[in-house]
This record gives C-alpha cells, structure tokens and sequence, in this order.
C-alpha cells in the first residue's frame, strides 16, 4: 500500500501527488508508414494498445488526485469524524490509483510480447517477397523466352527461396500461437490481480464508511466526540495486510510454455518454436528435389 496512515503527509512531500508517465515519445506515427504488409496490422493493435495504457496511467493520477483533494476538503471541514475518515478514505483512494499505475506496467509488458510476434513478421516478408520476385521473373521468362538458359539457374534459385521461407513461416506459425498466448495470459492475469485488489480496497472503505456516525442530530445539540480515530487506522493496518497477503488463485489453466510442432514435410524432423539455429534441420526433406540446401 502507500504505508501511510494519511494522504496528507504523502501529499506535502510528492507536491502535486500525481505519478509522470514513464514511457518517452517516439517515432511511432512516422514508423507506420513504412511497415511491411505482413505486420500493418499488429503494428496498429499495438500502437493502439499503447493508447490504453496511457488511459490507465491517466485514470490513475487523477484518482490520486481525487484522493489528495477529498482529504484536504474533509481537513478544512474543522469536523474531527469527517477529517479523519475522508483523509483515510483519500488513503484507499490513492492506493487504487497506485493499482491503475500497476496495472498499466502489466499491459505494457504483454505489448511488448506481442512485438515478438510483428517483428517475425516483418522478418518473413522478405523471404514471401523474394519467393515471388522469382516465380514471377520464370512466368515471364516463359512466355518471352522459353528456351533461355536463364530458366534453370531461376528454378534451382526458387528450390531455395522456398526452403528458407518454409523455415520462415514455420516459426512464424510458432512464434504467434506461443507469444499471443503468453501475452494475453498476462494481461488476464494482471487484470485478475487488479479486480481482486481493487476488491479488497473497498470493502476496507466502506469498513471506513461505517466508523462515521451519520445519526441526525437536532439544531443546537452537538455530536458525540469522535472515538474511532484508532480503528480508523487498523481499519488501514489490515488493508495492508491483505494486499500484502495476497496470492493468485491455483488455475487448471496452465501458463503458455515453448512446445515442438510436427515437422514441416515428411514429419521425420521437428522445428522448434523459436531456436533459429536448428532450422537447417528442414533442408534435407528437400532432397527429393534434387536441389541444393538454402539457408534461412
């Protein structure tokens, strides 16, 4: 939590009690015109993405700074219940805006996951791209000159422009169903952890809440003297405990981790899903072509 028993005190040290966005400015704007074909999309998710986060991160400060000007109204209010219940309560506030801050990290992290994804792409689409250039430069050889010696050297080059954007797609295919997994996995997870805190956080608010007597009092009677300053504050004490406390449920559903698919020809050999290093494995299943290996 914000280990204080007041938002007063965090507020005469921070200034304006608001968090700074911590991600810098980037060229991303410029950077989308020039993305290849095959990773447009993915590009746009995730800069969109980053628009969610920077909501988050906004929700965050300014709930921080809702909490700073609860607990100030209720000081200057001169009534000891009120001032001391709406400063505890400014403290639970601030927390949940601390959460939002939390939670925003956590969707930028699966972001960044999901770049592993677009930047394969951005990888493959010059292997598609050099395959095509071929095929099509032997279409139009054939039809303009069919007897040209040019031919062979062309479709033993596409044996293995075909080999290595085989390679190619096979970890791409690899890479997206592993890292869109781990990163969604994430993000549910932290919004998981995010609901349940937020929870916690306000069920020990209306604790708060119920310490206010709130009973009408008749013109020129006063109220009872406020005795509940010292539950008010392990009312705090135990909120802290339990996000302290806290812990992910036990799911059946099992974290994403790295598995093998089945060969990409002949299922004699595996590709894993990310070791690049193991991608020559692939050009023997092209030796009944009668060609040479290629490199990916």
């Amino acid at each position: 939590m914000n280990r204080t028993l007041s938002i007063r005190s965090k507020h005469s040290k921070s200034g304006s009690g608001g968090t700074s966005s911590k991600r810098g400015f980037s060229f991303s704007s410029l950077r989308g015109t020039v993305q290849p074909e095959l990773s447009r999309k993915l590009f746009r998710l995730i800069k969109t993405g980053n628009n969610l986060i920077g909501a988050h991160e906004t929700a965050g400060r300014e709930r921080i700074a809702i909490a700073t000007q609860l607990s100030e109204w209720g000081e200057q209010t001169g009534d000891d219940s009120i001032s001391d219940i709406s400063d505890k309560v400014g403290v639970i506030l601030s927390e949940m805006g601390e959460q939002e801050d939390t939670y925003a990290h956590a969707l930028d992290d699966s972001r960044a996951i999901l770049k592993a994804i677009r930047n394969t792409e951005k990888s493959v689409q010059p292997s598609r791209d050099g395959k095509n250039k071929i095929t099509d430069e032997i279409q139009r050889l054939k039809m303009k000159e069919p007897e040209s010696a040019k031919l062979v050297i062309l479709e033993q080059e596409l044996v293995r422009a075909e080999a290595e954007n085989l390679v190619a797609e096979a970890q791409l295919s690899n890479i997206t169903r592993q890292k869109l997994k781990e990163a969604y996995a994430a993000e549910f997870a932290a919004t998981i952890e995010r609901a349940e805190k937020q929870i916690i956080l306000a069920k020990h608010g209306r604790r708060l809440l119920d310490l206010l007597d709130h009973t009408p009092v008749v013109p020129g009677d006063s109220r009872p003297v406020y005795e509940n300053a010292s539950q008010a504050r392990q009312v705090l004490n135990d909120c802290e405990d339990d996000l302290r406390d806290w812990q992910p449920e036990q799911e059946s559903y099992k974290t994403p981790t790295q598995s093998r698919s089945p060969s990409i020809k002949g299922k004699e050999k595996e590709v894993p899903a990310l070791d690049v290093s193991e991608t020559e494995q692939v050009e023997p299943s092209l030796e009944s072509t009668g060609e040479g290996s290629g490199t990916a």
